[in-house]
């Protein structure tokens, strides 16, 4: 649990004056984000295999995959610049 002499040491290191009414409202927020983080750190802890993050392949197989190269030469051909069999495009760097 943060104390009163927490909060007036963090005010001290952060070189803000703060009222009593102010700590008061800090010393309610500190604790609950403490007892939150503690919450999380104990569900992180807790061990067991994760909920989220197993990896499965998403990608569908292709139906009716081509031939590698089958449209290559109909691609080259309605290219409007190619070069040693590769496309030629402007320099952009």
């Amino acid at each position: 649990m943060i104390e009163k002499k927490d909060v007036e040491k963090l005010a001290e290191l952060s070189r803000i004056d703060i009222s009593e009414k102010e700590k008061d409202m800090l010393i309610k927020d500190l604790d609950a984000i403490l007892e939150y983080v503690s919450e999380v750190h104990e569900v992180a802890a807790g061990g067991g295999e994760p909920e989220a993050g197993k990896l499965r392949n998403v990608m569908r197989e292709d139906e009716n995959p081509h031939k590698s190269g089958e449209f290559t030469k109909e691609i080259m051909e309605s290219a409007p610049n190619t070069k040693d069999g590769y496309l030629k495009v402007k320099k952009i760097l």
